[in-house]
C-alpha cells in the first residue's frame, strides 16, 4: 500500500531584488521622519525670530525716526546708517567694554559653575538637595528683583559689603559708593549677572558629570592618576559637548545685558561711561527716536556675535557628529 503524497504550497520566498526596494523605502521614510516632527519647530522658530530680524534689517536701510512711528513714509537710505554707525568712535568704545565685561563675566560663570557642579558630586544627599533647591530659587528670582536685592548689599551707608568689607580689614570701604563709580557699577552687574547664570552652569554641568563612567575614573586612579589628572585628562574631555554648549550660551547672554546695567544707572552714574550694547542700542532707539540708527547697530551686534561664536558653534557640531558615529 502507497503513502499518499501530499502537496503543501511553499511560501513564495522574496528575492534579493524584490527585498532592496522595500529597505531602500524604509530607510527613505526613516530619514524623512525625523525631519517632519522637527518641522514644526522650525516654523515656530522662522515665524517667531526670522521675521522680526526681517523688520529689523529693513529698518536698519531706512530714516526711521518718531515721525514714522506715527505713521509717516520712512525714508530709504540704504547703508547711510551703517556708516555712521561703524565710525562712530562712541560705539567701538562700547564694544569693547562690553566684550572685556562678556570675557570676565563667563569666564568666571564658567569657572565657579564648574567648580559647584564638581562639588555637587562629592557632597551628601541633602547637602547637594539643599544646594540644587537654593539654585533653583536664584533662577526663578526675576532678574529686576535680584538688582534690588545687590543694590542693597552695595549700599554706601547700609550697604551689607561695606560692613563687613571695614570690619575684616578694609576701612576706606566704609561708605564706599560703588553704584557712583563704573568700576563699581560694573562689579555689582558681573556679580549680579554670575549670580543668575550659575544655576543653569551647575545643573548642566553636573547632569555630565552624572554620566562620565566609573569605570573610566577607576581605570586611570589604578594608573596613577590624580585627581587634578583625571579630571583634565578623563573627565573634561567627556563632559566638553555640555560645558560647550554653555559656554556658548553665557558668550551670547553676556553680551547683551541689559537689565543689570540699566537699573544700577539710574542711581546717577555717568550713562557714557557705563554704557554697554544692550543699555546703547536702548537708548539710541528708545531714548533718542532713532529707530534705523538702533537697528543698524542691533543688526551689527548679531553678525559680530555670530563672528565670535562661529568657530565655537562649528567645533561643537564637529564633536556631537563624532560622537553619533
Amino acid at each position: 500500500m502507497s503513502t499518499p503524497i501530499i502537496d503543501t504550497e511553499v511560501a513564495p520566498q522574496a528575492t534579493p531584488q524584490q527585498t532592496a526596494p522595500r529597505t531602500r523605502r524604509r530607510r527613505a521614510r526613516g530619514a524623512v521622519l525625523p525631519y517632519l516632527l522637527v518641522a514644526p519647530l522650525i516654523l515656530a522658530v522662522v515665524v517667531a525670530l526670522g521675521w522680526p530680524l526681517l523688520q529689523q534689517f529693513v529698518m536698519s536701510l531706512q530714516n526711521f525716526g518718531l515721525e514714522q512711528q506715527f505713521g509717516a513714509e520712512p525714508e530709504w537710505v540704504g547703508f547711510s546708517n551703517y556708516a555712521k554707525i561703524l565710525t562712530d568712535p562712541t560705539m567701538w568704545i562700547v564694544f569693547g567694554r562690553s566684550i572685556l565685561f562678556c570675557a570676565v563675566a563667563a569666564s568666571l560663570s564658567m569657572v565657579i559653575g564648574m567648580l559647584l557642579a564638581l562639588l555637587l558630586t562629592k557632597v551628601s544627599t541633602w547637602a547637594r538637595i539643599t544646594l540644587q533647591v537654593t539654585l533653583l530659587l536664584v533662577w526663578a528670582m526675576p532678574a529686576l528683583v535680584t538688582m534690588v536685592i545687590w543694590q542693597w548689599l552695595f549700599d554706601a551707608r547700609y550697604g551689607l559689603i561695606n560692613w563687613i568689607l571695614a570690619r575684616i580689614g578694609f576701612p576706606d570701604m566704609a561708605g564706599y559708593p560703588w553704584t557712583s563709580t563704573p568700576l563699581g557699577v560694573f562689579t555689582i552687574a558681573a556679580i549680579a549677572v554670575i549670580w543668575g547664570s550659575l544655576p543653569l552652569i551647575v545643573f548642566m554641568i553636573h547632569s555630565a558629570l552624572t554620566q562620565v563612567p566609573t569605570e573610566v575614573l577607576e581605570a586611570a586612579d589604578l594608573d596613577g592618576a590624580g585627581p587634578w589628572k583625571r579630571f583634565r585628562e578623563v573627565t573634561l574631555p567627556l563632559i566638553t559637548p555640555a560645558v560647550m554648549i554653555v559656554g556658548l550660551l553665557q558668550i551670547v547672554w553676556d553680551l547683551r545685558v541689559f537689565t543689570q546695567i540699566y537699573v544700577l544707572q539710574q542711581a546717577g552714574v555717568s550713562v557714557e561711561e557705563t554704557n554697554l550694547l544692550g543699555t546703547y542700542i536702548y537708548r539710541i532707539g528708545i531714548g533718542q527716536g532713532e529707530y534705523g540708527d538702533a537697528s543698524a547697530l542691533a543688526t551689527v551686534v548679531l553678525i559680530l556675535t555670530l563672528l565670535l561664536t562661529w568657530k565655537y558653534i562649528a567645533k561643537m557640531f564637529a564633536q556631537q557628529k563624532e560622537a553619533s558615529q
